[in-house]
């Protein structure tokens, strides 16, 4: 019994020995999708201002300064782009934006101007240079939620720093109209973002 007991034991650890070493030689492409950060809302509807946004998936930073558009930029920043891993993932496999992606673009603005065109020099060369935080915008992809804006909410954490803890959904004028007509793909910017121009 005892002999038969252990065999059955150590036919188990070579059994999750063989696994372990299995699972590690597998791609990360056929690892389970990771938890998603969904959207949170308070009592009232607005949106909670999403948490560790830094950590989430990079896509690009389009510029619109000042200095370019007349000394008037719509948004005369860096439009730091980032979206939530576990959404980007369900896009990597199914080349679509699924209910719950958050895309989270905090402003930054360039460091003051030293020539005429509003650039600077720096050991790099003369350009453009990211400067201080200056507020962030957020959308989020909910079909049912914002089916009058094509599925996607826009909200507003303020243009200037601190970031508001909260935000009301934007009207349909404010954000989406332009969204709507001019993202390529599904309201978003793909155009823009490499990462996502598929």
């Amino acid at each position: 019994m005892r002999s038969r007991l252990l065999a059955v034991i150590a036919s188990l650890a070579i059994g999750i020995g063989v696994t372990t070493a299995l699972l590690q030689l597998l791609p990360p492409s056929s690892a389970q999708t990771r938890p998603r950060y969904l959207p949170e809302y308070t009592a009232s509807g607005d949106l909670v201002l999403p948490k560790d946004f830094h950590e989430w998936v990079y896509v690009g930073s389009p510029l619109t300064p000042n200095a370019l558009n007349g000394g008037a930029a719509n948004f005369p920043e860096f439009h730091n782009v980032y979206i939530e891993p576990g959404s980007y993932e369900i896009y990597k496999k199914t080349n679509v934006f699924p209910d719950g992606t958050i895309f989270f673009k905090e402003l930054q603005l360039t460091k003051p101007a030293e020539n005429p065109d509003g650039s600077r020099t720096e050991p790099s060369g003369r350009g453009f240079f990211p400067g201080a935080w200056n507020g962030a915008d957020v959308t989020v992809k909910d079909s049912k939620r914002y089916a009058d804006t094509g599925g996607w909410g826009y909200y507003n954490f303020n243009h200037h720093e601190p970031k508001a803890p909260t935000a009301k959904v934007k009207a349909k004028g404010e954000c989406a109209f332009c969204h709507i007509a001019s993202a390529k793909k599904d309201e978003v910017w793909t155009q823009f973002y490499p990462l996502l121009d598929k």
